[in-house]
């Protein structure tokens, strides 16, 4: 399959995933090393999920937008879908949230599906395009 512009499949986080606390100019309740262990561990579960149409896991199709870790630990991410018409729209926030429950030290989670800015196959990661044979 080379052509995912029809598919339901997530688009894969680029470079725009990010946790809340990172950024200098805010601090966190969180010590550092925490926050840099949560966000490895929630990466790392959310590339378990993947779409039931493309053999690529959501995070490296580009899918996920923004990862926020607040002081209390409870966690808010931003996903996408590669077509708002995806069959399994109303599921995959859940598949998300799950798989970034398991993740120790997480007490809760909010995934929001958004569509702005729409997902394009230049979120993907190296890694999916060749999964996916698209160079």
């Amino acid at each position: 399959m080379t052509d995912t512009s029809t598919s339901c499949a997530p688009a894969p986080v680029p470079e725009t995933v990010e946790a809340e606390h990172q950024d200098p100019a805010v601090t966190s309740a969180i010590p550092k090393e925490e926050l840099s262990r949560l966000t490895d561990d929630m990466i790392a579960a959310i590339k378990t999920v993947y779409d039931p149409e493309i053999p690529v896991d959501i995070f490296e199709l580009g899918l996920i937008y923004k990862i926020d870790v607040e002081d209390d630990r409870s966690v808010k991410v931003d996903m996408t879908l590669t077509a708002p018409g995806c069959p399994v729209a109303g599921e995959m926030p859940g598949w998300v949230a799950d798989a970034v429950r398991t993740v120790e030290g997480v007490m809760d989670v909010d995934v929001q599906l958004v569509f702005d800015p729409p997902w394009d196959p230049s979120r993907m990661s190296d890694e999916a395009r060749v999964a996916l044979n698209m160079w």
